[in-house]
């Protein structure tokens, strides 16, 4: 190639592409039938399905959806939502959220979250995927007023692990947040290779997954020991017992970690604890939202 030709362009950004910029907000109010409705504004390519209540009107499910399919050097999302006291949201998706190659620019993604005294926030996005060279900052904070509650996981997959394609390039900055309350915040460098094969660090896993259940206060001891216990329950007789492991750092929440070679059994697992919690918690059986069956 002669030295002054231009580099072959990337085939995951679109020819002069600076990037999609996408906004969505979200407001869910109680009526006075003890409705859970839902309100939403948005901008450029991210929005949500319709409501639904599949387990009646006091419980809304919204499904986000980024029409692209995914995102790239230079996009930016932002999601922003509300929830009015008394109300209960489940957010989902339907599909994997695709951090693709970068030529450069940084992939950003966050959502920032209120939630008001008595309301219920279910934060159940399925997983995150970091191609080979991605460059990405995923952000989810939730402020919880006290006497709010939330279940919420993340599930993130280095590469593509059934496809034995490696995540050999590039990084991925992950932050979780209930300001005040608990607080992870790290980098993982695909040429950090002790972090990424030390028994001390990922362990070679590709995959990596977290749930919580957070309060706006500090939660009962005998809640937070069921929390617990159940979670350990369901661990001991599961295939990533020994990759996985659930604690209370702070009286205000449960978390549970996760490895995996692959994300089905870890999403399967973090299903079964998502339910032992509601159960738990709230007295409310599982349902599941019917976009992860089809």
């Amino acid at each position: 190639m002669p030295a002054h030709a231009a580099p072959a362009p990337d085939p995951a950004v679109p020819p002069g592409s600076t990037g999609w910029h996408g906004r969505l907000a979200l407001h869910y109010q109680l009526d006075a039938q003890g409705s859970t409705t839902a309100h939403d504004r948005h901008h450029g390519p991210l929005r949500v399905l319709q409501r639904l209540y599949p387990e009646g009107p006091a419980v809304c499910h919204h499904v986000l959806v980024h029409p692209p399919g995914g995102i790239v050097g230079g996009d930016r999302l932002e999601i922003s939502a509300e929830l009015d006291a008394g109300t209960h949201a489940l957010i989902t998706t339907p599909g994997a959220t695709r951090f693709y190659r970068s030529a450069g620019a940084l992939a950003h993604q966050s959502a920032k979250v209120s939630v008001a005294d008595g309301a219920r926030l279910e934060w159940l996005p399925l997983e995150s995927i970091a191609y080979d060279g991605c460059l990405a900052h995923n952000q989810v904070q939730v402020q919880l007023a006290p006497g709010a509650q939330m279940i919420g996981w993340d599930v993130l997959a280095l590469g593509l692990p059934a496809a034995a394609a490696p995540f050999q390039r590039g990084s991925f900055l992950q932050e979780l947040e209930l300001p005040g309350v608990w607080l992870e915040r790290g980098r993982i460098d695909a040429a950090d290779r002790r972090l990424l094969e030390s028994p001390l660090g990922l362990a070679g896993r590709p995959v990596l997954a977290t749930a919580w259940f957070g309060a706006g206060s500090a939660l009962a001891p005998s809640l937070r020991e069921a929390l617990l216990e159940g979670t350990r329950d369901i661990l001991a007789g599961h295939t990533l017992a020994a990759l996985a492991g659930c604690t209370s750092p702070q009286p205000q929440c449960v978390v549970l970690r996760v490895l995996a070679d692959q994300v089905e059994p870890a999403l399967q697992l973090l299903g079964a604890v998502r339910a032992c919690w509601r159960q738990v918690a709230w007295g409310m059986a599982a349902h599941p939202p019917r976009i992860w069956r089809t």
